[in-house]
This record gives C-alpha cells, structure tokens and sequence, in this order.
C-alpha cells in the first residue's frame, strides 16, 4: 500500500475504539465484550490513580530492578566501524527479558480487579515465566499455555515456570506453537469468565491490549531518553528493536515517535527467507483478522493464516502488532527483516565481542544493527533494544551449530 499522510504526532492513538488508523479493533466473541469492556474502564482508572502509579514505580525499582543499564558497545562500535552502538540491556531485568514490564502492571490490574486466576500465552516462554513470576509474587493462580513445538525446544523456561507454581499446559493442535497457544487461551478465557484475567504478553490482541500493552513497555524509551541525554547530551540518531508481535519495539519507539530526525527500524524474522518459511508479517503479510485485531498477517490467497517460522520461538508468530502496522502505513518506522542464519551469526558475534549472551529475539535486530553501523558517520548514536538473554536459546542454538549438550 501507499504511505499515508503522516499525522500531526504519531503517539496519540488508539481511538475510542482502539483503532490505528484501519488498524486495532475489538473482534472479539460476544461472551468476552463484558470483559474486555470492565478491563478498559479498569485500566483507565489505573492508569489516572496516582497511587497506582506509585505501586508499580516502587516495584519496578525494588523487584524488577529497573532502571536498565543503557551500555555502550565499545568492542562491537570498533569491529563494525561507522556508528556508535548503545545497546538498552532489558535483559537484565528481573526474569531475564522486557516482559516483566508489561506482566507487572498487567497484575496490578488484575488486582484491582478481584481476579484470582491469570491466564497467559507463551512461545519463548519469557512472557510466561514473568507471569508466574508475578503470580508467585502475589499469590494468584497461573495457568500458561504453551505450543508443544515451544515446549520441546524452550525446556528451562518450561522448568522455571512450573518451579514457580504455574500449570504449563501444552497445545497440540495447528502448528503447536505461539498462534495456537494464543488460541487456547482466548477458549480458556470465553469458558471462565468470571474469575480469569488474561495477561496477554504483546501489543496485539483486542483493545484495549495494544495501546495498554505499549504503556506498560514505554518506560524503555523514557529511560533510553533520560539515559541518552546524560550519556551524549543529545538524543540518538536511530533506534533498533526485534519485533514478533512487537512490545519490546514499541517500548523502546513509542517515547521518540515524533521526533522525526530519529530513524527508526523494526526486525521482522524473515526464517529461511522471505520465499520461504518466515515470520515476516509486514515483509510478506497483508492485513486481516487475527485473535481480537485488524493488522499484517501472513494469509494465503484463501485468507487462511499460514504458518510462521523462526529460529526464535518468541517471533514466530504470523502477526504483528496493529500499531506497527499503521505505523509502516505512515511510513514513520522502516521494517526490516533477518534471517535464522543472520540471527546466529549476531548471536556469536555478541558474545565474543561483549561478553554478552543475547536471546536469539534481539540477536535478529543485532543482525540488522551489523549492516546498518557500518554505512553511518562515527558521530551516529545508534540504541538497539537488547530485550532477553540467551540461557533459554542455548540448546536451540547449539543444535543448529551441531554440538552435542
């Protein structure tokens, strides 16, 4: 499609009705509109309770561990030449990824809410061990679904999880991996209505999910512009995150997305290649109805939605966030893809360079940060979302490079 007119700022939607532009929506069973309707009145009580939002700083300083390091990549910066590399390292939050972010306030909402039982879908597993991490934490009920497929190859977030108190409940049907396990649980949620809260784990799905979703990640990008400006005294000249349904990207966008002179970039998982099997929605995809929203999804020329492949359980999923959408539509954030192969190549290079050990997601944007660097001027300022670590990935990793664990 044709880029549309850009907006006078790119950071005010959804409207009422959780559109982005033709993007967002509710297409949800009529059983769940209640629901969806009581958690939108709740979280805009939330969101404007100043003792809310005084409960979620607290916890996120004193158990999440946050603010998050932004580091200068001084090894990779003088290996790739060109641009100044800042990775944002998430990954060392509490639970090892950007999740928690958004799983944290998600249960505080929960809370305010009466609901005792949490629900949540899961491919990398990262979303669903913060969920447990947080039932734990306040003593709730956790049930996560998982496809089988994410089960086999993501075993220690599968361990963690049930460590925690959670059910890990395996999903056998379609493709047995993060769709299908979105799928189940949206059935789970229909059937238990009155005592279930879904924590759904991206900036997809029903709204209001996307834009609260996204709330909950912007502290990336705040943090990124307050740590930017004492590291520099200026703000970065690009930014650089993995997208799968896209909560991490959208964290890191969202605080700079009307400053234009910062070029922004979203990684899509383009698999074996983009003729082949891949996870790139907006690359290959058109829009269509998906699990609550109208937005890119990988379909074949029946409508059907085909399936998604990555090396990266967290990004093989055949959508993408409808915010993302529409802002590919404006044309205010460029989408890029990379391959399994690119990705592992990324992978090792992080940890012979800087010691540090990336999940195979933000390994896909390290990939595109390769090619970038280079053809920029020294004085670019470059942040890539360094959004999960590796320990889940080291099995996946290792079979691919042919060692025997």
């Amino acid at each position: 499609m044709t880029a549309q007119p850009q907006p006078n700022t790119f950071r005010a939607g959804p409207d009422e009705r959780g559109h982005f532009g033709i993007f967002g929506g509710r297409f949800v069973a009529e059983t769940l509109m209640p629901l969806i309707l009581e958690l939108e009145k709740a979280y805009g009580e939330a969101k404007n309770d100043p003792a809310f939002q005084a409960e979620m700083a607290s916890y996120l300083t004193h158990y999440v561990g946050r603010p998050s390091p932004l580091y200068f990549a001084e090894r990779l910066t003088e290996h790739l030449g060109g641009a100044k590399i800042y990775f944002k390292r998430d990954e060392l939050n509490h639970t090892g990824a950007h999740k928690v972010n958004n799983v944290l306030g998600q249960i505080l909402v929960a809370r305010r809410m009466g609901k005792r039982r949490i629900i949540a879908e899961t491919g990398a597993g990262q979303h669903g061990v913060a969920t447990a991490t947080l039932c734990a934490r306040f003593g709730l009920d956790c049930v996560v679904y998982m496809g089988a497929v994410d089960v086999e190859r993501q075993k220690p977030n599968v361990f963690r999880m049930k460590m925690l108190g959670a059910e890990v409940i395996p999903v056998q049907s379609g493709t047995k991996t993060l769709k299908d396990a979105m799928n189940e649980a949206l059935r789970d949620w229909v059937t238990n209505v009155a005592d279930t809260f879904y924590c759904i784990g991206t900036v997809a799905g029903p709204h209001p999910y996307p834009a609260m979703v996204r709330d909950f990640q912007s502290i990336i990008g705040r943090e990124t512009r307050e740590q930017m400006m004492q590291a520099e005294g200026r703000l970065p000249d690009s930014l650089v995150a993995a997208i799968g349904g896209g909560s991490n990207a959208i964290g890191l966008f969202h605080e700079f997305l009307d400053e234009r002179q910062i070029e922004i970039y979203g990684v899509e998982a383009a698999g074996h290649g983009l003729t082949h099997l891949h996870a790139a929605s907006i690359a290959g995809g058109r829009p269509g109805v998906l699990h609550g929203n109208r937005t890119y999804l990988l379909m074949n020329d029946d409508g059907q939605i085909q399936d998604a492949h990555s090396i990266s359980a967290g990004l093989d999923y055949p959508g993408i966030g409808p915010e993302h959408s529409w802002l590919h539509e404006v044309g205010r954030v460029t989408y890029l893809s990379a391959t399994d192969d690119e990705a592992l190549d990324a992978f090792k290079l992080s940890c012979r360079l800087e010691g540090i050990i990336p999940a195979l997601e933000p390994a896909h944007a390290l990939a595109k940060v390769i090619e970038l660097a280079p053809k920029k001027p020294r004085d670019h300022l470059m942040v890539m979302n360094l959004c999960g670590r590796g320990d889940k990935d080291i099995f996946t990793v290792a079979e691919h490079l042919g060692v025997k664990m």
